[in-house]
């Protein structure tokens, strides 16, 4: 599995990477993300290829992005983590989350701390997380969508 940062060149593959209805309950869309990304110069789109196919796709938010969740200015937040509906439950969440601490130390040098909020509803993905190395501390947070559980990987 390559990580890549977004480019215009993966435009195809966005336009075709699926979310069914209960991932919608928790994610969003890669299209608004990547939106977003190209206003906002700390979030960065990054997405997961294997096989020349985009299987998950994430972003990476620093500074303004991270402070409602931690209080480390050395941390970084992963948001909108996804795997495409027809790639589903062939490992490659858990792949990507494994690659995911050496990328982040490979591209941001000063973080130490990964971050991310899942839904208390969400109990698939926390325990993904968990299994990755995610720590659940206690932390709780109210998002859209519901309370928030507050995890991080220390690097």
């Amino acid at each position: 599995m390559q990580f890549y940062f977004y480019h215009e060149r993966f435009k195809d593959a966005i336009n075709q990477y699926q979310l069914d209805e209960e991932q919608l309950r928790f994610t969003g869309e890669p299209k608004d993300c990547i939106k977003l990304s190209n206003e906002d110069s700390e979030r960065s789109s990054i997405l997961a290829i294997e096989n020349d196919e985009l299987v998950t796709f994430f972003v990476l938010h620093s500074n303004e992005g991270v402070k409602p969740y931690s209080d480390n200015e050395y941390a970084i937040l992963l948001r909108a983590f996804s795997t495409d509906f027809r790639h589903q439950r062939k490992g490659f969440a858990k792949k990507a989350l494994t690659q995911l601490p050496a990328f982040v130390k490979e591209n941001y040098h000063e973080i130490n701390e990964i971050v991310l909020a899942v839904n208390v509803g969400n109990e698939a993905a926390q325990a993904l997380y968990e299994k990755c190395g995610f720590i659940d501390e206690g932390e709780r947070r109210m998002g859209r969508k519901g309370e928030l559980i507050i995890m991080s990987y220390y690097l």
